[in-house]
């Protein structure tokens, strides 16, 4: 066939489909003419009047007929992707392409409908695991990288059915997500759990065993924590508090679990009112000892799901307490239209932020114990590297017999990032049996690790130089060391946030033109989630963090400045800091940080010549702090490796 007339049909298709899907009115006049083009460029090919050709040829928008409707079936791990097409839930897939084959057409219908979202800290990783499937990496935070909600929003189509599980969607952004279905005369769907349907052999929800957290250990008792919660609840008005953060409900009840791996909380939900406290969690679990417990500090107990059935009863004329960024949409959208809600951030946020005398005493005893087990660690890597075989998880199981050695230890705060070499700039890489690299005496290792322990939550990061590096890693693993220093000896008037000292420690690499694309630190809880709110550093704010409050005396944040170099290396050192006050003058109230962290910074891949008079002190000071805290504990032997490598430079 004449290629004119071949070229013609495929712009009048791609016309006809652009002004079908296109809402922009200057790309539809665009279309248009393209279409008036085909046309005319058939007039070339037939003897026939260019108003004819254009009645029989440009009637119509939308795709071409006969239409080819072509569908992909999708599994990972025995699960299978479906998608929301007007109401009805169906494979991925769509009208077929003009010069396009079908399995070319599946593969494009499906890249326009899968998505994954991260932010900096996995943009390495993601990339590694996504190469090869259907789905489309977007970078958070990006320059031209669509957000969530304005992919959604440009995708959906006009009468469109936006579907999610509404209970693990937080009823702020179901929100957005309706506004955007209504804008575009559509709908939600939310009563599903699309996995549940074909997830024949999921496991039940954990049910683990519960245990108390005594009052010499939380430093304050059940009974004058929700007095305290009552006090801002009648101060707000409000006469009912829905609380659905897992971190919030083990604090304020004293009481810790273990329903996710390294998160020692319980699967539940709480309702407090002025009269009542309302517990609903799997009661399976409560057993004697809990249950005299709660009757003393009168909590009653109520089946996990029946929180849904209880949010419709709440009467009209009620004032609820919730933090629309926790409290998932199927409860949100449960309440009563005349319920006056105060959407805020739980008052237990700051409560259990702001760490009072007991715990801070007891966060430093932790960090002593751990501090112990990773210097054992770094010990007898830095003695034994290259004399015996060494892997990643070999290491990082090395690691942790240490820490369990220690009094008191729960368990791991979270999975050790133990990361050699090009595997470290993915920042939360986890070894795996196929990952799992052998260390040789040359580079870089990275460990990222901690402990629960009844007295606190520890997090640290070292990385160590098991042999020769370059002068380029010497360098930037030096300037890290600077950047991790200035931040811990800030000196700032209160009302400071994150914000405003992120400069200290992001600075010193800013001025190499490196940065890192993630925050500098994150609040860490007691014996909870290791990260927490509302402290932290960061250089912008990031609405979805909730991290940027105004740092509190007690409040514990970790200062972990690093370097990251794809298929090269990954640096980061962390420290915790405690918040307190310093001196109060005419200028204000100053505050400080107490570093509570003590393992050394290796010195065997510092260079003192990059270092001023002053950041050398400060090393200097922090290790003999190290050495001073921790040498009663060592061997002869291990103190001895000790004192070198705490030495003054």
């Amino acid at each position: 066939m004449d290629q004119i007339i071949e070229w013609a049909k495929e712009l009048q298709s791609l016309a006809q489909a652009g002004l079908f899907y296109g809402h922009d009115i200057y790309d539809k006049e665009r279309y248009q003419r393209i279409r008036e083009i085909s046309a005319e460029m058939m007039l070339t090919r037939a003897d026939i009047p260019v108003e004819k050709i254009k009645g029989l040829f440009c009637g119509d928008e939308g795709y071409q007929t006969p239409k080819l409707d072509t569908r992909a079936a999708i599994f990972s791990d025995e699960k299978i992707l479906l998608v929301c097409e007007k109401g009805k839930w169906s494979l991925p897939g769509g009208w077929c392409e003009f010069n396009l084959s079908p399995a070319d057409n599946i593969v494009k219908e499906t890249k326009e409908e899968a998505g994954l979202w991260t932010d900096g800290r996995y943009f390495v990783q993601a990339e590694k695991q996504l190469a090869g499937s259907t789905v489309t990496l977007y970078r958070m935070g990006e320059e031209g990288v669509p957000t969530v909600d304005e992919f959604v929003e440009k995708e959906l189509p006009e009468s469109g059915c936006i579907g999610f599980d509404g209970r693990v969607v937080n009823g702020s952004w179901g929100r957005k997500l309706l506004a955007i279905a209504e804008k575009k005369k559509g709908s939600l769907y939310v009563t599903e759990d699309l996995i549940d349907l074909i997830w024949k052999d999921r496991p039940a929800l954990s049910k683990e065993p519960l245990f108390l957290l005594e009052e010499k250990y939380s430093g304050k008792s059940t009974a004058d924590k929700i007095a305290d919660l009552r006090k801002v609840m009648e101060k707000e008005g409000a006469n009912v508090h829905i609380l659905t953060s897992l971190y919030d409900i083990a604090w304020l009840l004293n009481i810790r679990g273990g329903d996710i791996d390294y998160v020692p909380v319980i699967l539940s939900y709480l309702v407090l009112t002025d009269k009542e406290c309302i517990w609903f969690l799997q009661e399976e679990v409560v057993d004697e000892k809990i249950a005299a417990y709660l009757k003393e500090n009168h909590i009653t107990t109520r089946p996990y799901d029946a929180i849904y059935d209880y949010v419709t009863e709440i009467p009209a004329d009620a004032c609820v307490l919730m933090n629309g960024n926790t409290v998932n949409y199927r409860i949100t959208s449960s309440l009563r239209k005349e319920i006056r809600i105060v959407d805020q951030p739980n008052p237990t946020e700051i409560m259990k932020a702001v760490k009072n005398p007991v715990e801070v005493e007891n966060i430093r005893k932790a960090h002593v114990k751990d501090g112990v087990a990773f210097t054992k660690f770094m010990y007898w890597l830095k003695t034994n590297i290259g004399k015996i075989p060494m892997t990643e998880i070999s290491a990082s199981n090395y690691l942790e017999a240490r820490r369990r050695e220690q009094d008191n230890f729960i368990e791991l705060s979270f999975d050790t990032i133990c990361a050699y070499g090009p595997n470290a700039a993915m920042m939360h890489y986890a070894a795996t049996p196929e990952s799992d690299a052998e260390l040789k005496p040359e580079g870089f290792l990275l460990v990222d690790s901690g402990g629960h322990y009844f007295e606190g939550t520890t997090d640290i990061t070292r990385t160590m130089a098991l042999g020769p590096i370059t002068d380029e890693m010497r360098l930037h693993f030096t300037t890290v060391c600077r950047s991790n220093m200035n931040l811990a000896n800030a000196k700032f008037l209160y009302g400071c946030t994150g914000l405003n000292l992120d400069i200290l420690s992001r600075g010193p690499l800013w001025q190499m033109g490196i940065d890192y694309k993630c925050g500098t630190g994150h609040g860490v809880g007691y014996i909870l989630n290791v990260h927490e709110g509302p402290n932290g550093f960061r250089w912008r704010v990031v609405p979805e963090r909730h991290d940027n409050g105004t740092l509190e005396e007690g409040m514990v944040t970790t200062d972990e400045p690093g370097v990251y170099l794809e298929g090269k290396y990954g640096i980061r050192t962390e420290n915790e800091l405690v918040c307190h006050k310093a001196e109060k003058n005419e200028y204000g109230q100053f505050m400080n940080f107490e570093n509570i962290t003590y393992a050394p910074i290796d010195l065997d891949a510092i260079d003192p010549d990059e270092m001023t008079g002053r950041e050398k002190k400060m090393l200097n000071d922090y290790h003999a702090m190290v050495y001073k805290t921790l040498s009663p504990y060592m061997t002869p032997e291990e103190n001895e490796w000790l004192k070198k490598y705490t030495r003054a430079i």
